[in-house]
Order: C-alpha cells, then structure tokens, then sequence
C-alpha cells in the first residue's frame, strides 16, 4: 500500500518550520502579511500561560495543540484511501515515532500510542493535534465538509476521554458501513455503548468481526489501543488466580513459603507474595522489616514460576555490599556488582549473572545500554525515594528502564510532599494516579494564581494508591521486635557559640522579614538557606565554620552520655552528624577515652567502608559507629544497641532512616534513642517541624487522622516556618525540686512505719521516690513512688555489701531516713573505688593499644603507650589504698632505664603491668570491677 507522507502541502511545511523558524517566518511575511503579520504570528503561536498549576482541561488541551503546532517534524498517512479519517506515523521533533487514528475531527475520540494520550484523560495530545493541525491546513473548506460528514467507518476503538472505556463510533451516515452495523448492532445500542464493555466480551467482539468477512472488515476499524488494554486485564486477571493457586498449592503441601536458606516471618511472606504477584508494587515497609529479604524471596519465586532469569537491582552506591551480602546469606544465586569504567561496564551487563546490581548514578549514564544488555524481568529500586523529584534527570533516567516486573522498595515514599508519592507511583503505572496536572487539581488546594495552599481529597489518594502499596509499622508487628526509647537531651549554647549565631540569626531574620512583604530573589533565597544552614552547624559546634574555634558544648554532652552507655561491656553505639568537621571532634573524643570506632562517611571509598562495616559489626572492641548520612540508609546495624543524633535532620523520614539502622528485625535488645538538641535554638524548633512532617506522612501511608494534616507549603507558607524556626524558645525547665507534698502525705500516711524515702533522678530528668516500709508494703501506689517492705531492703543491702547486686550511682536525696535502717556504704570509699575503676578501664583499654602496636611490629611506639597503662594502673591503686604505697609499684614518672631496648623495655612494662593489673582486680571487689 502506498503512503503518504505530508507537513503542510498548500502552506508552509511544518517539518521545515521546525528546522528553521527563520525561514519560517520570512515565507509568513512573503504572503503578504508583512511585518505585523509575521510578529502577530509569532505571538498567536506562543505557548498559552497558565497560572502555577492552575490549570483546566480546556487549558491543557489548548497547551497540546500549540505543541503539536510547534513540535511535529513529520507526519505520514498510513491508508492513504482515507485522506482525514485514516491511520498516521508521527514524528516527533524529539525523534519519537507515535502511531495516531483519527476518527473525528471534532471530538476527542481519536488515539495515540503515546504515553500522555494513555494517560491524561483528554482524548487528544500534541500528536492528534500535530495531525489535525495538519489535515486543516491543507484545505480548510474541504477539512469543514470532512467534518460534518463523518467517517465511514464503524469504529471499535478505546475511548480516553475521562476512564478508558471501549465503545462504538457509528458513521454519521445512516446508509454507511451496513455490514458492520448488522454484526455490531448486537452488540452495541445506538449511541455505540457496548452491552457489555468487559475485556473479554471485547475481544470475543474482535474474534467475530474478524471473521465476518471482506465486506464487514473493509466497513470497520479496530483501534490498535485495544489488543494492549485487553492484555492489561488478562495479565490482572492472571496474576491474581496465579496468587490463588499458589496459596492453595501451599494448602496441600505441594509448594512451600520457605524458599530461602532461612524462614521468613509471617508478615514478610505477605510481602513476598504482594512483589512476586503484583508484577509492579511498592512494598513501603517501615524502616527494619525487611524488605531486601521480601523482595530477594520474591525474586526467588518468581525464578520457580515464572522462569525468570535477569534481576537488576538499582540502590545507593554504599548499599551494593549490602545487597551482595543479603543475598548470599538468604539465596546463594549469582550475583555481579558492576564498577570500574563504562568499557568494563558494559562487558558486566552483558554477563549472565542472575542479580545485578548498579547504583543510581550508573543508571543515569547507562539507562539504554542496561535495557539492550542486561534485559531485566525484574527492576529493584531500593531507596527509590531517589525518584521521588520527578522532574531530575535520574527520576527520568531510572524511569526508562523496562521490565515486566518492577519492585519499589522505600521506607519513606512521601518524606514532605505528596508530588512524591506520585513520582514513584508513575514509575510503576502510569495510569493510577492520572496526569500531574489533574493529581494538582485533585489534591491540591491552590490559590487564585495556582500556587499550592493546601491538601485536598487525601483519602481518595490512599485509596488510589492500594492496588500497589503494601506497608507495615513496627507496631503493626511489635511483637516480634524489640522496643526502643527515645531521649532528647537539651544542651545550652556557649558564649562564644551563641554569640556566633545570633550574628547569623540577625541576617536572617532581615531576609525573612523582607519575604514577608515581597517574593525573595534568587539570590536573596540562596543567601537565606546558607544563613539558616549555618544556624544548624553552629548548634554542633562553631569549629564546623572555623577550625580555630572547637567549642563544643554537645562534645562534652556526649561524653557523658557515652560513659554511662560504654559502661555495659557489650552495648555498641551509633554516632550520627549531617556534618564531617563534627564527626572530627568525635572522632578525638573516642581516641581520649580509649573507645576504639569506625569511620563511614562520604569521603570513604566504598571498599573502605564494607571493610569499616564489618569490623563494627564483628569486632567486638569496635565499641562506635561514627557516620554522616552516608550511613543512615540500607545498613543493617543490629550489633549496636544505642543511636546517638548529635543534630536532628529536616524531615522525620531521614531521622527514622538512622534509627532503624540498628532498630530492625533481628535486634534481640530494646534500642536507646538520643537526640542531642541545643536549647533555644532553630534546632529546639525544629522538633514542632519534624512532628507535622510526619502527621503528613501517618495520614497518606498509613491512614491516621487526615482532617488533621495541613500542608505545609506554598510562598506565605514556608516564610512562616522559617520564621517561626528562628523564634526564641522557653528554656527546657529543669527537674523539679522533690515536692514536700509527697514526703508529707507519706509521713502522715505511714508515721514511724516510713523508714526511708530517697528522691532519685532518672535519665530523662525527672524525679522519682523510693520507700522503704516498716511492714507490708502498700498494694497502690502513687505513680512517681516505689514502695519496699524491711526485708525486701534488708535483702538488697547486704547482696549490695557482698558485690552480688550492683546499686547504680546517680543524683539521690535521702529526705527520710530512720536510726533503725543500716547505715549506708561509706560514701569516701565508694567513690575512690569508682575513681579506681576508672582509671583501671582506661588502662586496659591503654594496653589492649599497646600490643596491638607491638604485634604489627611496632614495638618502639608501644612503648610509650604501654607505660600510660601502667601510669594509669599505678593511680587507680593509689586511689583504692587511699594513697598508700606498694613495693612493686613502677618508678612514679612511669619511665623506664635509658639504656633498655624498646622490645626489652615492652617485655619488662608488659609484666609489671599483668601483676599490677590482677592485684587491682582481686583488690577492687565485684562491685566496681563489673563497671
């Protein structure tokens, strides 16, 4: 059959006025239009503006045929018989190659292979337009007649204009297509709505008029957009009885859910389940439940029913070991991690590997080469809240990657906006969640110029977003994880340090003040973020800004809070700051308490930081973990027990990223959360902002309360929360002042019956009282108050006295106390030995360093170090005897004879030391040794 390729036939082409708008104009002008002529053109041809995202149908509409006027290089008639109601290749100014029928000249019934017309709900895009454009160029008489004609044809096509539903289009004339119209009328009434519009009626539709003969093909059309739709319900349809069978297969003993080397959990064979039979999902599982298991398992499922035989996995650069590690410790299957450069890359994706795993950046250089040589049946996005902004090139990038299954693997699918969750649903089905511009209009509350005030209609998200959306809590499955506590800790600022910020706080205030009364430029807005950014550094410590100051009143916090956390022999913790220069001072805390770290920050290579990984996990003298958000995504952590935020980060999903490193499946302890946050400080507010970010986050994913989510954008809108993040804050009040109200109520309640009553202070601040009672306790209790009976106390004193029972030191008070109660421990001694057992823990920790020095073969540098241990050992001696002296105690500087080798030197310290060490421990007694 001969085609017919055409731009403009009578007119100017519009191939050729793409190429050369010059020329293009010059023609106009040549026509007699002149000057004006040729500018009113121009003008008349501009794209038409719209107001932010404000935005109707008829706008949208109007967009797509100025583009389709603008941005058609070509267009080729496909059945030339048929000059205006025919079939049409279009091609694109891009270069793309788009198949459009047309069916009406007048109503947007026509169709397009293109993505946009499959998915805006218009009817039309700038390809229909592109043809239409077109078509009335040619003659414009002749195009009005062809209009009021019709077609003559019957046409079975899928309508796009709001839900895609199949129907009818019958010929104006009622003499046209007869054939067609006596095997269709059966099917279809008057007004062309099929009787039942079913995929399966619809294709057995097809199969009869496929067989009916010359006369009744040559009289109707069968849209092209049918056969994919169609395939798109046997596929649903397919996937669900296959997820039957499979349950039922299961049932009767004839197939297994433990697929893996180890069994899953109950709900992670629900995931399994919803990936492998979901084809396209988004499993948005809470941070720590699994969902590199879930997502392996269903791969291997997958392998077992499908066939399948390539998996690309796609995640963070510093989550590739990870996954190298999750796999072989639950699958076994072949497994590649490509690197190097683009040469040896392409030679990896060519290998027959049944994982492979890429990181993102990889994807945005080779996207085209992954779909030629790899040919995924299975796409693994982790952490796919990298395509959460769907305008960046690697959200456009990852979403060019094709395969028949694709898993989305994110705790945190919605962090601030809900554009996010949209981003990441297009990526899986386009057609879910509709066009952007109607999801704006949809849940978005826009003001008059189109700018978002609010959100709208949040339940009809969430129930779009079922179909592919499966989450879990931690509290949805508590009970088979640990708990964990969370504390923050309020550190006021030094001079100096507050200083520093009210100078940045000064400016910013001036730019926030100038953004209430006008929009701020550019760089007045980039100014403005640099100014708040370097608030934040300076709640850390100034030295992040300038390395002559190292103030750091968070520094000394921590040490605090790590002694009393390194206490316990097996307790390992993980240090999070969003800054490297922070982490530096940490990093020299360590090194003075003799606490031995890893390091995984940004600037570690890849290789260093699997390595940095391991040793925290497996070693255990590696007692800390110190990282910047590098770390805060993918790694499993469970061997600390203890996450310690030295700042907090603008959004509760990246906070929870940190903490589910170590709370997660599979962590056998309860888990210490705690923030160190600097009172009155944009800091201190930001934890009001950390909360409303997550009420946005609970109501969409996990359907709390949506009355109560406001949205917390827009111009006005963010100029607020920037100036209310700068707002002074009330100092945190301190514990108060043990109430005489309860030692009164107590004594008048129990009389000479009250022996004892202590107020204690807890770690979170507050206060606490202890009773001890001449007789049986009470059965009720205040809620601030615990109450022992004598022998209860009696019992816990003397095990206390023999070192059986550790008592815990801390900020106490004794506002009661009875001559008939045992007199307490002496307090002198009790706080020499545990001077004592300081020292004696800072010496151990001096020697474990010394003949790790000595073993590497540097025992000249083990000298010196050794003879701190022993230095340190010699103190925590004199503290225990109260200074008195001991014969075999080393000379009082710590030295050691000139005229020695180092390896002599190291072997004589070495011994003085092990006798030293084992006279404290048999000296120090059970209590204080233990610490």
């Amino acid at each position: 059959m001969r085609r017919r390729a055409f731009t403009r036939s009578e007119d100017l082409d519009m191939a050729d006025r793409v190429r050369n708008p010059r020329r293009s104009a010059a023609a106009a002008k040549g026509k007699g239009g002149g000057r004006t002529r040729g500018r009113a053109k121009r003008v008349t041809e501009r794209a038409p503006s719209l107001q932010g995202w404000q935005s109707s149908d008829a706008e949208e509409i109007e967009r797509r045929r100025w583009r389709g006027q603008t941005e058609i290089a070509e267009v080729e008639a496909l059945e030339p018989a048929q000059p205006y109601y025919g079939s049409f290749r279009v091609r694109s100014a891009s270069g793309g190659n788009y198949d459009v029928e047309i069916r009406s000249l007048d109503l947007p019934l026509n169709s397009c292979g293109c993505a946009d017309h499959r998915v805006n709900g218009l009817g039309t895009c700038k390809h229909i337009e592109g043809v239409l454009a077109g078509l009335r160029r040619r003659r414009a008489n002749a195009f009005a007649a062809a209009a009021k004609a019709g077609g003559p044809r019957a046409e079975l096509f899928l309508s796009r204009s709001g839900d895609a539903m199949p129907r009818i289009l019958w010929p104006k004339d009622a003499n046209a297509a007869k054939a067609a119209r006596a095997v269709l009328s059966v099917y279809a009434d008057a007004d062309g709505n099929l009787r039942d519009p079913s995929p399966r009626a619809v294709q057995g539709v097809m199969g009869v008029l496929a067989t009916s003969g010359r006369a009744v093909e040559a009289q109707v059309r069968m849209s092209r957009s049918l056969t994919p739709w169609i395939d798109a319900a046997e596929r649903r349809a397919a996937r669900d009885a296959a997820r039957t069978q499979f349950l039922a297969d299961v049932e009767a003993g004839r197939e297994s859910l433990d697929i893996l080397k180890h069994p899953l959990l109950p709900y992670q064979c629900q995931g399994m389940l919803h990936l492998a039979f979901g084809e396209r999902a988004l499993l948005a599982d809470e941070m720590g439940l699994g969902k590199t298991i879930q997502a392996i398992a269903a791969c291997e499922l997958l392998r077992r029913r499908r066939g399948i035989a390539r998996v690309l996995v796609v995640c963070p650069a510093s989550l590739k070991g990870e996954w190298e590690e999750q796999i072989a410790r639950f699958s076994g299957a072949a497994t590649l991690l490509v690197a190097g450069p683009r040469p040896k890359r392409l030679i990896d994706y060519a290998r027959p590997d049944f994982f492979t795993v890429v990181n993102y950046e990889q994807v945005v250089i080779d996207a085209p080469d992954i779909n030629r040589l790899v040919k995924p049946d299975v796409v693994i996005l982790d952490e796919a809240q990298r395509i959460k902004n769907w305008p960046t090139k690697t959200a456009r990038m990852v979403k060019t990657l094709r395969s028949p299954f694709a898993f989305v693997l994110t705790g945190t699918p919605l962090e601030n906006r809900i554009d996010e969750v949209y981003s990441i649903a297009q990526y899986l089905d386009p057609e879910l969640l509709g066009p952007l511009f109607r999801f704006n209009r949809d849940f978005y509350e826009l003001d008059e110029r189109g700018r978002p005030m609010g959100y709208r209609n949040l339940g009809e998200l969430r129930r779009r977003l079922q179909p592919i959306l499966l989450r879990r809590r931690k509290r949805d499955v508590e009970t088979e994880l640990p708990g964990r506590t969370v504390t923050n800790y309020m550190v006021a600022m030094d001079a100096e340090q507050r200083l520093r910020y009210d100078e940045y706080q000064k400016q910013a205030a001036k730019l926030i003040h100038i953004a209430q009364r006008r929009p701020l430029l550019p760089r007045e807005f980039e100014r403005l973020q640099q100014l708040l950014a370097c608030m934040r550094m300076l709640c850390d410590t100034p030295y992040i800004l300038d390395r002559d100051c190292r103030i750091s009143p968070k520094l000394e916090e921590l040490e605090r809070v790590l002694t009393d956390l390194l206490e316990e022999p097996d307790r390992k913790v993980i240090i999070f700051s969003e800054w490297e220069r922070m982490l530096e001072l940490v990093r020299e805390l360590a090194g003075e308490m003799g606490a031995e770290f890893a390091w995984h920050t940004g600037s570690v290579p890849q290789v260093r930081r699997r390595a940095e990984i391991a040793r925290f996990k497996q070693d255990p003298q590696c007692r800390l973990f110190l990282s910047t958000d590098s770390g805060s995504v993918g790694l499993n952590l469970q061997a600390a027990s203890a996450v310690i935020n030295l700042d907090l980060p603008w959004n509760p999903a990246k906070l929870e990223q940190r903490i589910a490193r170590a709370w997660r499946k599979h962590q056998p302890r309860a888990v210490d959360v705690i923030n160190l946050v600097t009172e009155d400080s944009i800091e201190h507010n930001m934890l009001q902002v950390l909360a409303s970010k997550q009420a946005l986050a609970d109501g969409i994913l996990d359907g709390e309360d949506l009355a109560a989510v406001r949205m917390p954008g827009g111009r006005s809108a963010m100029v607020e929360r920037m100036a209310a993040l700068m707002q002074p804050t009330a100092p945190v009040a301190s514990a108060a002042p043990p109430k005489p109200s309860v030692q009164e109520e107590l004594a008048a309640q129990h009389g000479d019956a009250l022996l004892l009553l202590e107020a204690h202070k807890t770690s979170d601040g507050r206060e606490r009282y202890l009773a001890v009672i001449d007789g049986e306790a009470p059965a009720t209790a205040p809620p601030n108050v615990e109450f022992l009976d004598r022998a209860a106390y009696d019992a816990m004193s003397r095990l206390a006295d023999a070192g059986l029972l550790r008592v815990v030191d801390g900020e106490r008070r004794a506002l009661v106390r009875s001559p008939r109660l045992a007199a307490p421990l002496d307090a002198r001694r009790h706080e020499r030995l545990a001077r004592g057992a300081e020292m004696l823990g800072a010496a151990e920790r001096k020697l474990r360093m010394a003949i790790l020095l000595a073993q590497s073969g540097f025992a000249e540098e083990a000298v010196p170090v050794l003879t701190e241990c022993l230095a340190l050992a010699t103190s925590a001696r004199t503290a225990m005897t109260d200074g008195a002296a001991d014969a075999e105690a080393t000379p009082a500087n710590g030295s050691t004879p000139a005229d020695r080798s180092p390896a002599q030197s190291l072997e004589d310290l070495a011994g003085s030391v092990e006798r030293t060490l084992s006279a404290l421990r048999q000296g120090l007694g059970p209590v204080h040794a233990a610490a």
